[in-house]
């Protein structure tokens, strides 16, 4: 048991569900009904956990050369590439039935696009094939956003664009400082992660481009949201200290790796606040 759910990279989905919550709030402007978020945040976990599956499937060859995840259970041998394909296929499945019979068709379509989207776009076409991998296959990790949204109204908006943007945006800095620590992992297995194959200089370049692009788009959620001052403030705050961190990342700092794992873990943070603020922002408009 503990091999599937380790299949599913729950630690993983547990970060792309914070933010279907907020979305979900914010389409209902107010609470939805409970029966709705448990139906969206369980059928979002299958779904996520069903293309996390897959993609181990695909990558069991180049797991087992990276200590990150050579522990992994297609790796170890805990679960066969066979019966872990068979698992994601099933849960894949129930997780559309839910949305489908349990939340709203567009929701359900959006669920199967993000699912193809990462197994067939990022794992297959992307990751192993350049270092902007993670600038276009992350958008299967804000998918989310759109699911929730549409759990809820059947229908997509600008806010909902917004937010989308806002995640598209802040998923490159957030994995680059993942993937600046594993970078000797990266490089073993032949994955050109920007890290492994950029100067640090371009990576902080471009690890600004899209902190910025971030920041603007999380002031354009919350014009499109009409919501309240307040929380444009404590928004724009938690931006620029996001861009506080990233003024440490020096080509020439002695505690570079040090500093990146920062950035990641704040990062984290960021995307957590940022949807409580957005939440209570609701709520009290």
């Amino acid at each position: 048991m503990r091999g599937y759910l380790d299949l599913m990279k729950l630690r993983v989905v547990e970060l792309l569900l914070v933010s279907t919550l907020p979305a979900m709030v914010l389409a209902a402007k107010g609470l939805p009904p409970f029966s709705l978020v448990a139906a969206t945040i369980i059928a979002g976990t299958l779904s996520a956990g069903s293309a996390n599956a897959f993609n181990m499937v695909i990558e069991s060859d180049i797991d087992k050369l990276m200590a990150r995840t050579s522990k992994r259970p297609i790796v170890t041998g805990v679960i066969s590439k066979t019966n872990a394909a068979i698992f994601a296929t099933i849960i894949g499945i129930i997780s559309l039935l839910m949305f489908w019979f349990l939340t709203t068709p567009l929701a359900t379509l959006l669920s199967l696009i993000a699912i193809a989207f990462y197994v067939l776009i990022y794992t297959l076409a992307l990751k192993r094939r350049t270092s902007q991998n993670i600038v276009w296959g992350g958008a299967a990790g804000c998918m989310p956003v759109l699911i929730g949204w549409a759990a809820v109204t059947n229908s997509l908006s600008i806010t909902a664009l917004a937010f989308f943007m806002v995640i598209f945006f802040w998923t490159p800095p957030h994995f680059w400082a993942l993937a600046i620590k594993y970078k000797e992992d990266y490089s073993a297995a032949g994955i050109p992660m920007l890290p492994v194959v950029a100067t640090k200089a371009r990576v902080h370049k471009e690890m600004w481009f899209h902190t910025i692009l971030m920041i603007a788009c999380s002031i354009w959620l919350i014009i499109s949201a009409s919501l309240p001052l307040w929380s444009m403030i404590v928004t724009v705050l938690l931006g620029l200290v996001f861009a506080r961190e990233l003024l440490a990342l020096k080509e020439g700092s002695e505690n570079y790796g040090k500093t990146a794992a920062k950035i990641f873990q704040w990062s984290i943070t960021y995307l957590s606040l940022l949807s409580v603020v957005l939440v209570a922002a609701q709520l009290s408009a």
